[in-house]
C-alpha cells in the first residue's frame, strides 16, 4: 500500500505489577518508552494479559478511590468485572464490553470480579485505557457509557476473514457507539487467519495497536500476543495481516495540545488544579461512595 506508516518500536509487555488485587497488569504506557503525550489522548494502558484466577468468596478488585480530569475506558476480553461510582451509575462488563466512564469534575470509583464470576474463578484479560480530556471539559458532570458488544458498530471483513468491532470513531462507514470529547478511533478487530486489511488515519493522530491474541504482520513487521506497536506519525497507512487468528486493540486520535499534571488518580494541567482536586475530595466534594 501507498503512503504507509513506519513502526516506531514494537514494546514486549513490561514486568507486571498489580492494581488492587483483581488486575494484574502490563502498564505499556506512560513509561520510559512512551511518555504522558506520545500517545495522547490517550494518556495510560495499563493491560491485564490473560491470567486464572482461583475461585475466590470475596471478589477481588479495586476498592474505593477518587478520579478527575480523564476518563477510564475498560475493555473486556475474558472474565467480567462490575463497576459502581458515586454518581449512582453501576454496571457489569463482560467478554467483548466496554465500560467508559467520564470522571471529569470528580467521583469516587470501585471495580472489581463480578461475584458469580469470583466464586467460579477463570480466565482474566482486561485493558484499561485513561483518554485525557481538554481542560474546557475537564470539569464537565461526570457520566457513564457501558458499551456492549451487541451496540458496537460492525464491520464484516470481505470473504468471512472476521469482523472489526467500532467501539468509537468510524471505519469504513461503520461508526461506533461511544460518546467522545475529542476525536478518536477505537477498535476490536478480530480477524480469522489469512486475513488482510487497511486502515487509514491522519498522519498527526497518534496511533499504535495491542496485539490481544495470535500473530499478525503490522507492515510487514511480526507482531506477536501481548506486544504494542507504536507508529511514527509521518504518514496514514496502516496494513495487517492476520498470521494466526488474532485479536488487535487498535487505536488512534488527534493528540490534545495541553500542559499535563498528572497525580495519582488526577489528571489536570497545572500543579494548583491538582492541588484543588485533592482539597475537593478530602472535602467530600466526589460524593460517597461505600467498600
Amino acid at each position: 500500500m501507498k503512503n504507509k506508516r513506519s513502526i516506531e518500536a514494537i514494546i514486549a509487555p513490561p514486568p507486571p505489577h498489580m492494581v488492587g488485587n483483581g488486575f494484574r497488569v502490563h502498564g505499556f504506557f506512560p513509561g520510559r518508552t512512551i511518555d504522558k503525550k506520545r500517545m495522547s489522548p490517550f494518556f495510560l494502558m495499563d493491560y491485564n494479559s490473560k491470567v486464572e484466577f482461583a475461585p475466590s468468596d470475596e471478589p477481588r478488585g479495586v476498592s474505593v478511590h477518587p478520579h478527575r480530569g480523564f476518563e477510564t475506558v475498560t475493555i473486556a476480553y475474558h472474565g467480567k468485572v462490575a463497576h459502581h461510582d458515586s454518581y449512582g451509575n453501576k454496571g457489569i462488563i463482560g467478554e467483548g464490553d466496554v465500560q467508559w466512564m467520564t470522571a471529569a469534575s470528580g467521583l469516587l470509583h470501585k471495580e472489581y470480579h463480578e461475584k458469580e464470576f469470583s466464586k467460579k474463578g477463570g480466565l482474566f484479560q482486561m485493558v484499561q485505557l485513561w483518554v485525557n480530556l481538554p481542560a474546557k471539559f475537564k470539569m464537565t458532570s461526570p457520566k457513564y457509557q457501558e458499551i456492549t458488544r451487541s451496540m458496537m458498530g460492525k464491520y464484516q471483513v470481505p470473504g468471512d476473514k472476521g469482523t472489526i468491532e467500532v467501539i468509537a470513531g468510524e471505519y469504513q462507514g461503520t461508526k461506533g457507539p461511544a460518546s467522545t470529547f475529542t476525536p478518536m478511533h477505537v477498535y476490536n478487530a478480530r480477524l480469522n487467519k489469512g486475513a488482510k486489511l487497511d486502515f487509514n488515519f491522519p498522519s498527526d493522530y497518534n496511533t499504535g495497536l495491542l496485539v490481544i491474541a495470535g500473530s499478525a504482520l503490522i507492515n510487514d513487521e511480526r507482531a506477536a500476543a501481548d506486544h504494542f506497536v507504536l507508529f511514527n506519525n509521518d504518514s496514514e497507512g496502516i496494513n495487517i495481516e492476520a498470521t494466526d487468528d488474532a485479536v488487535l486493540l487498535i487505536l488512534s486520535g488527534r493528540p490534545i495540545d495541553e500542559p499535563i499534571a498528572q497525580y495519582g488518580p488526577f489528571l489536570m494541567n497545572t500543579r494548583e488544579e491538582l492541588e484543588q482536586a485533592i482539597d475537593d475530595v478530602n472535602a467530600g466534594k466526589f460524593g460517597v461512595l461505600e467498600d
